[in-house]
């Protein structure tokens, strides 16, 4: 690829691998590892392989495959929150990952406290997480239950909660895992003109989901993983119509 293009870019992955250690005796304790000198054993699991894929800045890329195709393992080695095994990543800007929306929440805290900790984690500084909040009390919709423990605190308002803290940063870059459905259709709705709002101010998409057809008609383009490698990547009503076929020889 040549300069100007690979600048225009707002992801870059070169050959990007992951393996994963899988213990094959997780039952292993200290007592037989220090006393009968066993050692745990361990199996390499590749969930990507040598992965090449450049994502042009303002573009939305749809991420499909079975499970285990190494979907979620690309979104987090984009995401920073896992390092390849070898291999290059460029990612240009501030990035905002919708992977695991729950992953910092705690439920003995308030729902003020887990969004200032989780602000925290994507980025934010004490006082912006701090000015921010009103916002996001206020898109989530959960009233004065901002000051109650999480734990007090219904599923779809903790979901609620998690996609507006996790919306609430100045993103370049969105990394989003299933999290398109969050909440009741209404809140969806106010979901969708929030990420509306991202792409109309350039924002780059990189999204997974099991629902194919919707990632159809918010995609350009389909990167379709099979065992970690690339099966299809293109235009995307073409590479999900490949796919639905594969389903449905």
């Amino acid at each position: 690829m040549a300069d100007g293009a690979a600048a225009a870019d707002a992801i870059r992955l070169d050959g990007v691998s992951v393996v994963y250690r899988v213990p094959l005796d997780p039952g292993l304790s200290l007592k037989e590892a220090v006393v009968r000198r066993r050692t745990r054993r361990f199996v390499e699991h590749l969930a990507l392989d040598g992965l090449d894929l450049a994502v042009a800045r303002g573009e939305s890329l749809g991420i499909i495959g079975a499970n285990g195709a190494g979907k979620t393992t690309l979104l987090r080695v984009v995401a920073r929150v896992l390092a390849p095994t070898s291999g290059r990543l460029r990612v240009t800007g501030r990035v905002a990952p919708l992977i695991d929306l729950l992953g910092a929440f705690h439920p003995e805290l308030t729902g003020r406290e887990n969004a200032y900790v989780a602000g925290t984690l994507l980025g934010l500084g004490g006082r912006e997480s701090a000015a921010r909040l009103p916002e996001i009390a206020a898109f989530a919709d959960i009233g004065a239950f901002v000051d109650a423990p999480l734990r007090t605190y219904s599923s779809g308002m903790i979901l609620r909660l998690a996609f507006s803290v996790a919306t609430s940063v100045d993103a370049d870059v969105l990394v989003i895992d299933e999290a398109l459905g969050v909440g009741d259709a209404a809140f969806q709705r106010k979901c969708e003109a929030r990420l509306g709002e991202f792409r109309t101010r350039g924002a780059t998409f990189l999204l997974v989901s099991h629902d194919v057809l919707r990632l159809r008609g918010l995609c350009e383009r389909i990167l379709w993983l099979e065992r970690g490698r690339p099966r299809a990547l293109g235009p995307a009503a073409d590479v999900v119509d490949r796919y639905l076929a594969s389903l449905n020889p």
